[in-house]
């Protein structure tokens, strides 16, 4: 089993989305929105697994239409204010399987993290692929009220119909419920929801080691030691609990914890460097 790391682009945020301010979900957004300092680029990773059981893409990063006007509602005061995205179209996942001899039609399964724009802008590429989500994220994303959360689904695929991740009750450290997806059971699903409220993440399990891939659980390594909730998160409660089992996850296993905007993380993957409390 191999796992690749794909940069389609990068992105630059508000420094107030990567570490938020204010105790309410409302607080830390409006924050984030009127913040005028700008992270430099970010990277935008989505995640691929050969695995005898077939190819996994985890998440499928962003499209480089996000950089053309008409993308973005600019009526959304999200995409207004607060994001700018830098994708050339080499550089959406697609093409950049094709690099590597995979063909996207030979995608087994596509898990999706959540559904920004940012994760799954590059969704066009895998028809033939069965694209997972939870079942909360697709209902939070749909729709006129999934628009105005700032969902793109008036970009989501015509053919896009996703099975719905239903976890059993198997706990895997301080996650009490997981899915595998593979027969294998070295490929699992966990839900950590907080930046969105179904959120998930991939764990794994490789030469003795989880690879936890993070989505945006938190935007580096050290934000999800520092427990430091997002600026965009519905709910910071929730999201803070979610890091704390997070963390305590790392302490217990050996981790190489993987979020998709962290610059460290195609390294970290590279070295299989775990993380140290």
């Amino acid at each position: 089993m191999r796992i690749h790391a794909i940069r389609t682009g990068t992105v630059a945020i508000h420094e107030r989305q990567v570490a938020g301010k204010g105790s309410s979900g409302l607080t830390r957004l409006v924050r984030t929105l009127l913040d005028r300092r700008w992270t430099e680029p970010l990277p935008i990773y989505a995640w691929v697994i050969e695995h005898d059981e077939g190819v996994i893409v985890v998440d499928t990063g962003e499209t480089a239409l996000a950089t053309k006007t008409g993308y973005f509602p600019r009526w959304h005061p999200y995409y207004r204010l607060a994001v700018r995205s830098f994708v050339e179209p080499a550089e959406e996942i697609g093409p950049q399987l094709q690099a590597m001899g995979i063909s996207p039609d030979s995608v087994r399964w596509v898990v999706m993290t959540h559904m920004h724009t940012d994760h799954a802008g590059g969704l066009h590429h895998f028809p033939k692929a069965e694209v997972l989500v939870s079942q909360e994220e697709l209902a939070t994303a749909s729709g006129f009220m999934g628009r105005a959360r700032g969902y793109l689904n008036n970009h989501w695929p015509d053919w896009f119909s996703p099975t719905t991740i239903d976890f059993d009750r198997e706990r895997i450290g301080p996650f009490d419920r997981s899915l595998a997806l593979t027969r294998a059971g070295d490929v699992r699903i966990v839900p950590t929801e907080g930046h969105t409220p179904g959120h998930v993440s991939v764990l794994v399990q490789q030469d003795g080691k989880t690879v936890f891939l993070a989505g945006d659980a938190s935007y580096t390594q050290q934000h999800m030691l520092d427990e430091s909730v997002d600026g965009v998160a519905p709910n910071p409660r929730q999201a803070r609990v979610t890091l704390q089992r997070i963390r305590s996850f790392v302490e217990e296993i050996e981790t190489v914890y993987l979020p998709n905007h962290d610059a460290a993380s195609g390294d970290r993957l590279a070295q299989g460097t775990v993380v140290r409390v």
